[in-house]
């Protein structure tokens, strides 16, 4: 099973999004930037009021700006809007440790899908995560319940972090630091994360990586998460339970998993997660592996995240039925 990358559309360069703020529940207020969508009509764009919008939802320690190479795509085809978890970026950051629970966090992403008006005139709303997203996605998917027309899991959401690392939060969270000379000047930082891939560094990975730190007075940079809700993130990120999550979900999933350290026990995970939300009675989990690219597949495969997306934005019912 290939995704069809015939059906994405081209990177417009020229794009820029629009950024806003929303509040939560319980007051809080979450950040979004809105890349907009076809407003020419042109080939592989959807009619202005049928196909699902698009809100995609970054990793831990990332921030919207992690999904820029596939918004530069996806909105040649719909609306895609990426939000700020809470405690990363521009959004707020609440104290209490359990204001970064995976309920509060689904309230969130309701929050932005509707503040943004994303299910105006009966449209529903594909989701995506990367990573820890991958996990909010899921919990915001059976939240949104009919008005969720799909999730694409970008490398998480379908395996326990604990089982894949072999460690708990605590020893997790002793060795997240990152080295101090990444860490001595921001042209230090960004050489670093350059190293990665060079082919894939460009002006959008430079923006990305520059709003995941914050410059001191000094010329040092450290992270722009705020420490407590790290931690907060980490400890929900390791009490996860894929299985009920998965299972908890209606809507069509897609899986797309990266390199690992164990790609063979990752797989093995992977297809464990298929075979449970079948039992559960679910629509297959339909799966696509990249054996040789590292854990941020919106910077190495940017084409394939867009034409997963995509797979189910067009698959249709568009409208929710009323």
């Amino acid at each position: 099973m290939t995704l069809p990358l015939d059906a994405v559309p081209a990177p417009d360069p020229a794009a820029e999004p629009a950024g806003f703020m929303v509040s939560a529940d319980a007051g809080d207020r979450v950040h979004y930037l809105d890349w907009g969508g076809p407003t020419s009509g042109g080939a592989g764009a959807l009619p202005a009021a049928a196909g699902p919008a698009v809100l995609a939802i970054h990793g831990l320690s990332a921030t919207a700006w992690a999904w820029t190479p596939v918004a530069r795509r996806l909105r040649g085809a719909t609306r895609f809007v990426a939000m700020d978890l809470r405690g990363h970026g521009l959004s707020d950051a609440p104290t209490e440790p359990d204001a970064y629970r995976l309920g509060a966090l689904a309230g969130d992403v309701v929050a932005v899908v509707e503040g943004a008006e994303l299910l105006d005139g009966g449209r529903r709303v594909v989701l995506a995560g990367h990573g820890f997203g991958a996990m909010v996605a899921l919990a915001a998917a059976a939240r949104l319940a009919a008005a969720c027309a799909g999730v694409v899991l970008v490398d998480g959401g379908w395996e326990s972090i604990e089982d894949a690392l072999g460690i708990d939060a605590d020893e997790f969270l002793r060795g997240i630091d990152e080295p101090p000379e990444v860490m001595r000047s921001m042209r230090a930082f960004l050489a670093d994360r350059a190293a990665f891939d060079p082919a894939t560094w460009d002006d959008d990975q430079d923006r990305a990586a520059r709003a995941q730190v914050v410059e001191t007075h000094a010329g040092r940079v450290v992270p722009a998460t705020r420490p407590h809700a790290l931690e907060a993130s980490v400890r929900e990120m390791f009490r996860y339970d894929p299985t009920a999550s998965i299972a908890a979900v209606e809507a069509p999933l897609v899986a797309l998993r990266a390199a690992g350290e164990d790609a063979r026990a990752r797989a093995r995970r992977l297809a464990a997660a298929c075979a449970e939300r079948e039992d559960a009675g679910r629509p297959p989990i339909e799966t696509f592996a990249f054996e040789r690219d590292g854990h941020n597949l919106m910077r190495y495969r940017p084409a394939e995240v867009t034409a997963a997306i995509l797979s189910l934005v067009t698959r249709g019912p568009w409208p929710l039925s009323r």
